[in-house]
This record gives structure tokens, C-alpha cells and sequence, in this order.
């Protein structure tokens, strides 16, 4: 009879810990030779971003006092950067053109809109001008192999490319429960979305943006092993020394 409960006991406690094969699989909804369009979500300018803003025109030296690079130091580090930052109400100030509102605008809106300033002044005819974010971050915490915050140089990176950057989720992250959090124009918004389907590609989380935090969350079998029980065979060893004194004094 001991034995017997023993093993009931054992069998249960393996098949609580183990993670089935629906909780493991990315995107499992895909079938084989399919296709979807991709729809390109360009970031908007935020607060805090700093900003690289190139200007040429056929003439360099016409360009040249529209250039005059700013010193940017970053708080959270020792080093500088050179850009425009956007400050607290969501201007930068460009040599000659003067205080700008950038926040709100990707980085496409803008270019136009220097290159409209740059004409309608005046200054500058046919411009090329190039702007660019280049402290772009995204932090990703939680069950992935190295949780951190990661800089990126492209506009757009999508979230499968921000969990590459830390290494893939565990074999203990739950892919049904992954948390984004995401900050605009003032406002913190949360969504869960589902890695096991691939029904959110074409929503507008499927590119990070800036600053965007990102969190894994532990699956079941994780949550069951952690804490004071933290592996299953202590699980087992306070099952068994518990049976043994309840026969015992029966």
C-alpha cells in the first residue's frame, strides 16, 4: 500500500512539473507556405530622444551653419553623444531655424517639415536632410537567457527581434503571458500578448519602439519549483516524510 501511494505520489508531482508541448512552440497557429503582409509602423518622435539631424544641399557650404553639432550627455552614463535633445515640453532647438515641436513626429515627418522650413525661408532650396534616433533602447526582463536594456540603430526593430537581442525566452518562460509596456505622449499602456499565436503580427505591437519594456513571465512549472520547495526533489522528500509519518501513526 506504501508503495503504491509513493508512486501515485511521484507520478503526480513529474507530471504537475512538466511543460507540454503547446506551452513550448512559438506561433503555432502558422501553417507551412503561408504569407502575410508586412506593415511598416514608423516611432514617433518621444521626449528624452536624441536626435541626430543631418542637412546637405548642393552648395555644402550653404548647409554648413545649419550643422553645428550639440554636446548631449546621457544621465545614465559617463559618456556624451552628439545630438539634439528633446526636452521636457518636446522641442530641440536647430541652429538658425530655431526651437522646434518634434514630439509626436516620426522621423520621416520630420525631415519634410525641415526641408519645407529650410525652403520656405529661404535658406536653403532642394535640401536633403536626414534625422535620426540614436539612443533607441529597449529593455527586456524576466524569463529570457540575458535580461537587460539593448540599444538599437534601426527605426524599427519588431518585438521577435528585441527577445533575440536577450538570447530567446527559457524552456521556463511562458509564451502565452508575455507583458509589453510601452510609454506615449504621457500615457504608460500594457499589453499581454500570446507567442504561441501569431495573430498580434499585425497589430501595432509587433514593432518595438523606443523605450519599450518588455517582460516574461514564468510558467507553471517554474512557479511551482521556486520558493522553499525549489526543486522537485524536495518536493518529494517532504511528500515522503509526511506519508511515512501518517502510516506510522496509523
Amino acid at each position: 500500500m506504501f508503495k503504491k501511494i509513493l508512486f501515485l505520489l511521484i507520478a503526480s508531482v513529474t507530471i504537475l512539473s512538466c511543460a507540454s508541448k503547446k506551452d513550448i512552440l512559438y506561433y503555432q497557429d502558422i501553417k507551412n507556405n503561408t504569407q502575410s503582409s508586412v506593415v511598416y509602423a514608423p516611432s514617433q518622435i518621444q521626449i528624452n530622444d536624441i536626435l541626430r539631424v543631418k542637412i546637405d544641399a548642393l552648395i555644402p557650404e550653404s548647409a554648413k551653419p545649419f550643422n553645428m553639432e550639440i554636446t548631449t550627455s546621457l544621465s545614465s552614463k559617463n559618456d556624451v553623444v552628439q545630438g539634439y535633445l528633446v526636452s521636457q515640453d518636446g522641442t530641440i532647438v536647430l541652429p538658425i531655424l530655431g526651437t522646434i515641436k518634434v514630439v509626436g513626429l516620426s522621423t520621416n515627418e520630420l525631415q519634410d517639415l525641415l526641408v519645407k522650413m529650410l525652403n520656405d525661408n529661404g535658406y536653403i532650396k532642394d535640401a536633403n536632410v536626414n534625422v535620426m534616433v540614436i539612443n533607441s533602447k529597449v529593455t527586456v526582463l524576466g524569463e529570457v537567457r540575458n535580461p537587460g536594456t539593448y540599444s538599437f540603430s534601426e527605426q524599427n526593430i519588431s518585438l521577435n527581434q528585441a527577445i533575440g537581442y536577450a538570447g530567446d525566452l527559457t524552456i521556463n518562460g511562458k509564451r502565452s503571458d508575455v507583458l509589453l509596456i510601452r510609454e506615449s505622449n504621457g500615457v504608460r499602456t500594457y499589453i499581454k500578448l500570446d507567442l504561441t499565436s501569431s495573430s498580434w503580427f499585425t497589430s501595432q505591437y509587433y514593432y518595438v519602439k523606443q523605450n519599450d519594456v518588455i517582460i516574461v513571465n514564468p510558467n507553471g512549472p517554474k512557479i511551482m519549483t521556486s520558493g522553499y520547495l525549489s526543486n522537485i526533489g524536495g518536493i518529494l522528500s517532504v511528500l515522503t516524510f509526511g506519508l511515512t509519518v501518517f502510516l506510522l501513526v496509523k
